[in-house]
């Protein structure tokens, strides 16, 4: 009674079964990897803005002398004015 229940019935074959198991394996891959992506994204921007804004001054000054962005004279100018 149940064995075959043919195309109107709920099964739908023999092979449907593991396709369905291996599609929702899947499924739930590709939403845990997602969370985690979101998660990674939302904590790393968080990070970056605050360094961005928060950076510690004189190592972005140090930087942009060591580029040959400012000269030597703007440096330590730059340097006093950020203080000790």
């Amino acid at each position: 009674m149940w064995g075959d229940m043919g195309a109107m019935g709920w099964g739908w074959g023999g092979g449907w079964g593991m396709l369905g198991a291996a599609h929702m394996v899947l499924w739930w891959v590709l939403i845990i990897l997602g969370i985690a992506v979101l998660a990674k994204w939302l904590f790393r921007s968080g990070a970056q803005d605050g360094r961005a804004t928060g950076g510690n001054a004189l190592e972005i000054l140090k930087e942009r002398y060591a580029r040959g962005e400012i000269g030597k004279d703007e440096f330590e100018q730059k340097k006093r004015d950020l203080g000790p």
